[in-house]
């Protein structure tokens, strides 16, 4: 070796010149000699440059020096490096084989960098082992970032319960307010995933209880969700039919164990600091409890359809409370001109005894065409404005009541609004009182319209028209920012 391109090297490398210290390095090296110091630092100087590539091969040609040492280090380095580069599959050998050596002192690095890389390829499982195990190393000094990590990938594999364990925990690490209603967010989060919406108007209390943490649109939906369901159950607005259907579902009471998920014992993921049971499970023994749960029975695939269909029911509970459902308001108005156009019963679209039903009928005209124009959407009630062209000329515009029936809607009122002529200028506004004008049918008010202004109509109201770090430091999992990847 040219100790003297060495010694030129390694003062750029102090002074931050990466681009000399990694060519001074590379001229530094004779032929086929093994030095695995000088690759390390040749490999940390090419990652501070970008050049991922190389810093991975340089990292592997430190790794064949058997006197230098330090695999654990150059493993997570290395593997940061391929990921940067593109090549997940070989970053994570490259990391599982940094966690495997017991002289390595932060082996949590290499945890949350192979977390990263095994949720970027959709290995959700193996990015909650890797999660986890860096959480526990006693070394790590920010464990709530694992945590948080942790509960995202129980809240990716639809098991909340787990996530709210593991978010609680992460709360007893946070260091910072502004990290602690991070927190209380991904807490509250889910919560209202598990159905426990009172713990998760609480806990979105205290993410922005100081004013300086701002919801995100969904959260702030999740909330707005979440205080409704509360009003309701406590007797301030009537149960929905899904919240009903929620609770014989059993929805919030999976109670899984990610490190027991056969169910043959009892507990939480991640119940508390103090609970040492939790710590001391290994990984073996959660692979050879995924082994037992993929040969399982009958019951566990009726429990992960159970989990299906609640977390489905979640998101059909923000629809409902929000005025959605299925068929829509818009669908049924139409169906219901179209069924008269067809000489269809129109009964089962009306909310309403026999009688309603013919007195409705009788102001449906035959229209060819038919255009909704507003939407007012109501958890119970909800009001359509459609406006229909008629057979013979001109058009007809409706106020349409629906009530809620089921997840879907029907027709409680159909009231004429206003009636204008084929060319628009003249029209007959109508009130939607009861008492007036409701039992001439659509086609004689359209009739009426056409005769002369000053004989039957008023005139018509018009429309309006990342930074480089030193050696030793801790990076994110994530190997990949703006400028540069972490190296140690």
């Amino acid at each position: 070796m040219n100790q003297q391109l060495f010694e030129t090297g390694y003062a750029a490398y102090q002074s931050g010149d990466w681009a000399a210290a990694a060519s001074a390095f590379a001229q530094a090296k004779d032929a086929g000699e093994q030095m695995g110091k000088l690759d390390h630092l040749r490999g940390n100087a090419l990652m501070k440059l970008g050049r991922y590539e190389e810093a991975a091969e340089a990292y592997g040609q430190a790794l064949n020096d058997p006197t230098y040492g330090m695999s654990g280090a150059l493993n997570t380095n290395r593997g940061r490096a391929l990921i940067a580069a593109g090549k997940v599959d070989e970053a994570i050998v490259s990391l599982r084989a940094a966690t495997q050596d017991p002289t390595y002192a932060t082996p949590y690095k290499a945890y949350m960098a192979l977390g990263g890389a095994c949720r970027s390829i959709g290995d959700i499982r193996g990015a909650g082992i890797a999660y986890r195990n860096a959480a526990i190393d006693e070394k790590n000094p920010n464990p709530t970032s694992s945590l948080r990590k942790l509960g995202g990938c129980f809240m990716d594999l639809g098991r909340p319960a787990d996530a709210v364990e593991s978010y609680r925990t992460a709360l007893d690490f946070s260091p910072s307010r502004d990290e602690q209603n991070m927190v209380y967010c991904d807490l509250a989060l889910a919560y209202v995933a598990a159905n426990r919406m009172t713990e998760a108007v609480d806990a979105f209390d205290h993410a922005t209880a100081d004013g300086t943490y701002k919801l995100s649109p969904e959260a702030q939906a999740a909330y707005d969700a979440a205080r409704n369901a509360v009003a309701a159950r406590s007797g301030e607005r009537k149960t929905s039919d899904t919240d009903d259907m929620l609770a014989a579902a059993g929805y919030g009471g999976y109670t899984v164990d990610p490190l027991d998920p056969t169910g043959e014992t009892s507990g939480n993921l991640m119940p508390s600091p103090e609970d040492t049971g939790f710590f001391s499970v290994s990984e073996d023994q959660i692979v050879a409890d995924s082994r037992k749960e993929r040969r399982g029975k009958g019951g566990k695939v009726v429990l992960v359809i159970v989990v299906l269909l609640v977390i489905l029911g979640a998101g059909a509970g923000f629809a409902y409370f929000n005025g959605f459902g299925w068929p829509t308001q818009e669908s049924v108005v139409k169906d219901v001109f179209n069924a008269k156009n067809n000489h269809d019963d129109i009964g089962r679209y009306i909310a309403a005894s026999d009688a309603e039903k013919a007195e409705i009928s009788s102001m449906i005209p035959m229209s060819s065409n038919v255009n909704i124009t507003g939407v007012k959407r109501g958890m119970q009630e909800s009001e359509v404005m459609a406006t229909a062209s008629l057979s013979e000329g001109g058009e007809v515009s409706y106020s349409v009541k629906l009530v809620r029936d089921g997840i879907g809607w029907k027709v409680k009122s159909f009231d004429p609004v206003s009636v204008s002529t084929n060319g628009g200028d003249n029209a007959n506004k109508q009130n939607t009182n009861t008492n007036q004008n409701t039992q001439q049918p659509a086609q004689q008010s359209a009739q009426q319209s056409a005769k002369p202004a000053e004989q039957n109509a008023q005139p018509a109201e018009q429309q309006p028209a990342q930074e480089p770090m030193a050696v030793e430091e801790q990076s994110n999992d994530s190997a990949t920012s703006t400028g540069s990847v972490a190296t140690e």
